[in-house]
């Protein structure tokens, strides 16, 4: 499942930039990291850490699930730097 999440993000990154370093953290699922201007299943420390379910990163990607209310509502945790992940709508856009 997270490899098709990763190589959607692999061609978004393809004409967009991401600075920093973000890890999507889908518990038992796997984590995906985003760093160097690439999108990898391989774990490392990041700038900054969401904490959600699959199910709730695929919605968050499509732009189904808002972030803030994804915070608000705990579907989705943040920590590390704020910024960065700031820097995703970006990406998304």
């Amino acid at each position: 499942m997270l490899e098709k999440i990763v190589s959607d993000i692999r061609k978004a990154l393809e004409t967009k930039s991401f600075s920093g370093s973000l890890k999507f953290d889908c518990g038992a699922d796997g984590v995906i990291v985003l760093a160097d201007g690439t999108a990898t299943t391989q774990d490392r420390e990041t700038d900054c850490t969401l904490r959600l379910s699959t199910e709730n990163l695929t919605a968050l990607l499509k732009g189904k699930l808002n972030p803030m209310m994804a915070m608000a509502t705990g579907k989705l945790k943040l920590s590390g730097n704020p910024a960065v992940a700031m820097g995703l709508a970006k990406l998304l856009g």
